[in-house]
């Protein structure tokens, strides 16, 4: 193999403090105090509806100020507020962090136990009181913002509150039908079950039936005996619930349900209303994943109307985002079809009209429309893969202009008319700066500088940079070095990764929450070290689908060239290298310790998908296709193959109730090695699901913290 060409730095950021820092981080402070340890903000920060006006609150006074004056324009102390409050029963004061939201400009809603109260900024008063009809049996409320209903679900039922009625939609009694709740495993951007038409007349909802699905054990241990509780879970190649989408009117008390054809294990993804309540859109994809259809369907019939266009793709297409309309004839679309991800202007017939965004670069989110409908507001990665700006397109000459400045990641919240922004800015040296900004002009005014949470902390250099592939890709790198260090000696290293789809490391922001492990780690002397390799999000259809049918092997070629990178450092200690992952981070840090055994000498692999054939259809056959027609692929990546060949320490931990990736995977991977008498560290987490939260986080870092200083 030829010897890694090492760019020169293509992007570099660092973040280095002065000597005069001498506090230690405790593993208490990074894993369960994070937010004592996080930049702070503008408490409340919001939008005034229909205004060009923002509020936050400070020092218990509600603070109202005008985004085009910069001026502030009111002032509502808290105190006067919690004076309406007290005049009630049974109400608690507010505090600094009370939850509040809009009904108009002039009208607050306060949030506290189970009530909202409205208050009339120009009454001073509190001029409407609500309770909020939901209990601890209730889940998945969705409010539409015009006439005020609510739907939610009681268990696997759908139920609508309007006009003070409360409606039970649905009324299957086998749990294993469900309405009104996410469906495909949240796979293909879903994250919802229920979408109110724009005027709140028609509530359109998912309703999956999956009777037909096997049954998994998920025992549970808290009880005494254990008691089995049984999930649903398709696994790739068998066979997958069925979904269809049902249509109800609110005023007539009927539900239509649309006719979305056969087979019945597609997808239906992607829900979108018309702006006149007549038509729903849904983007229909086959279970390869390979052949998309956006049809629109009527809404009080349900009959099919038209396929306004379809994709296809060589390996797989992953529609992500509904249509959304501009006006009542046209409406954008994003898609990958030309190699990365941008926007699409349609008519509503179905008619291309023009590609808007073009480039090597990724739209990562639509922001919206101005008011006219002559500007499409957007985020995207133009300047650099890390990074993340805001930019608008004009929808008549295609022009892209940049709004946003300053290199590192903005994350925006615009007012009514997209006129002015709230920008959420920071980047690996900027804990964090919010500025209002100017659309048109444009301009901005910083309002709030974050000091950094870690001045008193001894810390860590932190470097992002490239290193390039054999075949000159960029692959983007971060490393912390160890605090005080000294390149005359030799540190250890911790490959910490993940390397999956859908997911990337590397970002130009501050380094906070989880990310302070790693200063944790740095010190206590150790380098940890992160490649994002191919197969990870945002940077293109042909980085991403690299890893198409063969999963863990692209993947291993760009973390080992990561290794090679690591071994050509003078200050690297070759000999004691380890690596850590949770998830698909654990099938990867598994596969690096089997399949290359040697290169490392101690892994920590959390929830480890070991048998792809265990997971989950949606996700896996998208990658994997199914293991009936790419058994080779399936085989090859079966971790369970390689068991025998592990070399050095390796330490799974896997949670009891996962119900992502199953505990079956790590429990056959520790039977093969008892079989082949290879030995291995395992810990499970009784109760907890794919991730281990709470208190018990801090059992779960001690135990890999320990791991790592005890063997490397």
């Amino acid at each position: 193999m030829k010897k890694a060409l090492i760019t020169a730095l293509l992007f570099f950021v660092c973040c280095e403090f002065s000597t005069a820092q001498n506090k230690l981080f405790t593993l208490e402070e990074v894993v369960l105090k994070q937010r004592a340890l996080a930049p702070k903000s503008l408490t409340q920060l919001s939008w005034i509806p229909n205004s060009t006006n923002y509020v936050y609150v400070e020092n218990g006074v509600l603070i109202i100020t005008n985004a085009a004056t910069e001026k502030v324009i009111g002032k509502v102390a808290l105190v006067d507020i919690n004076k309406e409050l007290a005049k009630l029963k049974s109400v608690d004061t507010l505090t600094n962090f009370f939850g509040i939201d809009w009904d108009n400009s002039n009208i607050l809603i306060v949030k506290t136990n189970n009530q909202q109260f409205y208050y009339d900024l120009t009454l001073n008063k509190i001029i409407e009181q609500r309770s909020n009809l939901f209990t601890d049996v209730t889940e998945n409320t969705d409010e539409e913002p015009i006439q005020k209903s609510r739907a939610y679900t009681v268990k696997n039922n759908l139920f609508v509150q309007a006009n003070s009625k409360i409606t039970q939609v649905t009324k299957d009694e086998n749990e294993n039908i469900v309405n009104g709740k996410s469906v495909h495993r949240e796979e293909f951007g879903i994250y919802k079950g229920t979408f109110w038409s724009p005027k709140g007349n028609f509530l359109a909802f998912y309703r999956m039936d999956q009777t037909m699905v096997k049954d998994y054990p998920i025992l549970d241990f808290s009880a005494n005996p254990a008691e089995n509780k049984n999930i649903k879970y398709p696994m790739a190649g068998g066979i997958s619930h069925e979904v269809t989408f049902g249509v109800y009117d609110v005023k007539k008390d009927k539900t239509t349900f649309l006719e979305t054809g056969s087979p019945k294990d597609q997808y239906l993804t992607n829900v979108a209303w018309s702006n006149d309540e007549t038509k729903v859109y849904i983007a229909i994809l086959n279970r390869d994943q390979n052949h998309m259809m956006l049809n629109s369907y009527n809404a009080t019939t349900g009959k099919f109307i038209q396929t306004l266009f379809e994709e296809k793709g060589e390996k797989y297409v992953q529609p992500l985002h509904p249509l959304e309309f501009i006006n009542d004839n046209n409406f954008i679309w994003q898609s990958e079809r030309d190699g990365h991800n941008h926007i699409y202007l349609y008519d509503i017939s179905g008619k291309l009209i023009k590609q808007l965004t073009k480039g090597n670069w990724e739209v990562l989110a639509v922001n919206g429309f101005d008011a006219k409908g002559q500007q499409i507001y957007f985020s995207a990665s133009t300047e650099n893969p890390i990074n993340k700006d805001v930019y608008k397109v004009d929808l008549k000459s295609g022009k892209v202009a940049r709004i946003t400045s300053g290199e590192g990641t903005h994350n925006v919240v615009f007012n009514y008319n997209k006129e002015y922004l709230i920008d959420y800015f920071s980047s690996t040296t900027v804990p964090r700066e919010i500025a209002i900004v100017n659309t048109v002009k444009p301009a901005k005014k910083i309002i709030f500088k974050a000091e950094n949470p870690l001045k008193e902390y001894k810390t860590g250099k932190l470097n992002v940079f490239t290193i390039k592939t054999e075949n000159n890709i960029d692959l983007f790198c971060r490393m912390v070095k160890p605090v005080d260090f000294d390149s005359t000696k030799k540190y250890p290293v911790i490959v910490y990764l993940y390397n999956g789809p859908g997911v990337r490391l590397i970002y130009n922001t501050w380094q906070a929450g989880g990310d302070l492990w790693y200063q944790y780690m740095a010190q206590k002397g150790f380098i940890v070290f992160t490649v994002d390799g191919r197969g990870s999000e945002d940077r293109g259809v042909a980085f991403e689908q690299a890893t198409f049918k063969q999963l863990g092997n692209i993947e291993m070629v760009d973390q080992l060239k990561g290794v090679e990178y690591l071994k050509s450092l003078p200050y690297v200690d070759a000999n004691r290298m380890g690596v850590h992952g949770w998830s698909y981070g654990g099938f990867m840090t598994t596969s690096l310790m089997t399949r290359h055994p040697g290169v490392f000498k101690v892994g920590v692999a959390g929830g480890p998908v070991i048998d792809w054939s265990y997971y989950e259809i949606m996700y896996t056959e998208r990658f994997m296709d199914t293991p009936q027609t790419n058994k080779k692929g399936y085989d090859e990546s079966n971790l369970l193959n390689y068991a025998e060949k592990l070399k050095g320490k390796l330490l799974m931990i896997h949670g009891t109730n996962d119900d992502v990736v199953v505990w079956q995977h790590s429990l056959v991977f520790i039977k093969k090695c008892v079989d082949k008498n290879v030995p291995i560290d395992y810990f499970a987490y009784p109760g907890h699901l794919h991730n281990v939260l709470g208190k018990d986080r801090l059992h779960l870092m001690t135990k890999i913290t320990d791991y790592f200083i005890a063997n490397l």
